[in-house]
């Protein structure tokens, strides 16, 4: 069966803040001109929000651009700030910072507690009104390129194969989608982005990316316990000073509360388990009692990108362009990347749209880092620029050379500091490292890996090939266990790599449980011998976050 295709003046993969905004801000700018524009946008989730997942305090400066009234339309911010706490934390006690002390990274007056996945079904809802074609449940799974080299458009993945790769009765090939343009939007270490920037040579000259995971589960509280708009960080416990990495819990509206971890991915010992680590965080006093007779009701995972300004790639290439967290706009230091997301979508579309409009097609928009070079996106970027590798120096000495940058400099420092080195190269031998070891879940606070995957919806077709494929078979035994203990039964948040020994407690093999999959792509980031490749399974596929 023959691929079919369709032509589009633009097509964008990824339903998230970055791909939505760049579709809206190309529909208003034809609307203003008085113009056409034809506007396709895919995204692998069965409905746009299925797949989203952020802490999430929303700065709504770039959604305000975007949308001036933007509360008139209902947008879904209801929780205003009310009260910021940054809480260092030991094993059985807390000191909150006062909030004088704190940079202004780490003030939210002005901010909302959201959840992003619902602000991203409210702006498809402004797409689709605009005209914008939206397809969920189709995920994006190649790159298609012309003649010269450029990117043509990118096609669907295929459906009803077979875990051998052959044609299932209820096989359909994809569906190829063209354009003048393609905006790449798919999230961090996004499939196509991250074979974009090889074929491109796209990281020349930046430095590598850095990630975190982060883990998030919503509670329902008890109304008592509940205050809207309360945003409480923490630092320190329960990872060690030398750990990047940090807490969260945000009151929502309704009752609900997000609470969650940030583990940056390059820790160093193979026994850590971010999830344990998160796990550990609820059961501080500080946390607890906020919990304590609430009920858990969702939960789920996402890496992150946190590089910021010197680890962005090149934005453009022949016929496209990546935004959002595909490329690495997240602030860090603020812990936000939505407003950064949308911005960089409205930034992308503007160029994108005076490019079609001049009857061009296929070449680089370089009207886009040049637009990004001139925002005040790029200002923020490059004021948070030192933060993360100010905090890679650990979280005592990195917090006060932080305040100095920050505070004293702000933000202003003649010299930029630079990443060490990419996350999957960072982790130790086992031989070298001190077992970790974790207290068991009770049920009530603290829950084991199946119980939370269970929570997140996730659902995959088991009779179709693994979407989480293995450069070399013998690595996972032959390296990653035999070095590193197999840090992949421990990194993976949803019990996804698991290792199995015979009866007799030999002939040691990598079982890969794909069906428990949430998509957050940690294993093709800490992998410390890259041999793990996340590639899409199946649209439709994967988690469905309600109100995360």
């Amino acid at each position: 069966m023959q691929r079919e295709s369709m032509e589009y003046d633009v097509v964008i993969v990824g339903g998230g803040p970055a791909g939505l905004s760049a579709a809206i801000h190309l529909k208003q700018l034809a609307a203003q001109k008085s113009s056409e524009i034809n506007v396709c946008l895919i995204e692998k989730s069965a409905e746009i929000g299925g797949h989203i997942l952020s802490g999430a305090v929303m700065d709504p400066r770039a959604l305000a651009e975007l949308f001036p009234d933007w509360q008139e339309l209902g947008a879904p911010l209801k929780a205003p700030v009310s009260e910021d706490r940054f809480l260092i934390l030991n094993e059985s006690g807390s000191f909150q910072i006062p909030n004088w002390m704190l940079p202004g990274c780490f003030h939210n007056a002005g901010n909302y507690v959201i959840s992003l996945g619902n602000v991203c079904r409210w702006l498809g809802q402004q797409a689709e009104s605009l005209g914008v074609e939206i397809y969920p449940g189709f995920a994006g799974a190649e790159v298609l390129y012309n003649e010269d080299g450029s990117v043509k458009g990118m096609a669907t993945g295929d459906m009803g194969l077979l875990k051998d790769g052959s044609h299932g009765p209820a096989y359909q090939p994809g569906m190829e989608l063209h354009a003048k343009y393609t905006l790449f939007a798919e999230g961090c270490r996004g499939q196509l982005g991250k074979q974009l920037e090889e074929k491109f040579r796209l990281r020349e000259g930046s430095d590598p990316q850095v990630y975190g995971i982060g883990l998030k589960e919503l509670w329902e509280v008890q109304p008592e316990k509940h205050q809207a708009g309360l945003v409480i960080h923490t630092g320190g416990w329960p990872l060690d000073a030398q750990t990047y990495g940090g807490g969260f819990m945000y009151h929502m509206e309704g009752n609900q509360v997000s609470v969650g971890m940030v583990t940056g991915l390059g820790y160093s010992n193979p026994f850590l388990s971010p999830y344990e680590e998160a796990q550990r965080l609820k059961t501080h006093p500080a946390l607890r009692v906020f919990l304590e007779g609430g009920k858990r009701i969702a939960y789920g995972a996402r890496a992150i990108t946190a590089g910021g300004l010197q680890s962005l790639p090149r934005l453009v290439f022949p016929g496209g362009a990546l935004i959002g967290d595909d490329a690495g706009f997240l602030n860090a230091s603020r812990i936000k990347g939505s407003h950064s997301a949308i911005k960089s979508g409205a930034l992308a579309a503007e160029a994108c749209f005076d490019a079609v409009a001049a009857g061009r097609s296929g070449d680089e928009l370089a009207a886009y880092p040049e637009a990004f070079r001139q925002s005040w996106l790029f200002e923020e970027l490059h004021k948070a620029r030192n933060f993360k590798p100010l905090m890679a120096k650990g979280l005592y000495l990195g917090s006060l050379m932080l305040g100095i940058d920050q505070t004293l400099l702000r933000g202003k420092a003649p010299w930029t500091l630079h990443h060490s080195g990419p996350d999957h190269a960072k982790l130790k031998k086992a031989a070298d490292c001190r077992p970790i070891v974790y207290p068991k879940p009770d049920g009530v606070i603290t829950f084991d890996r199946l119980s939370s995957v269970y929570l997140s919806n996730t659902n995959h077709e088991e009779d179709q090939p693994c979407h989480l494929t293995l450069k070399d078979a013998s690595v996972p035994i032959g390296i990653n266990l035999a070095l590193y203990d197999a840090p992949e039964q421990r990194y993976c948040p949803a019990g996804v790599y698991e290792i199995v020994r015979d009866d007799a407690g030999g002939n040691p093999r990598l079982q890969i449980n794909a069906q428990n999959c949430v998509h957050c792509k940690t294993c093709d980031i800490k992998d410390p011998t890259q041999n793990i490749t996340w590639v899409v399974p199946q649209g439709g596929e994967g988690p469905n976050y309600p109100n995360m």
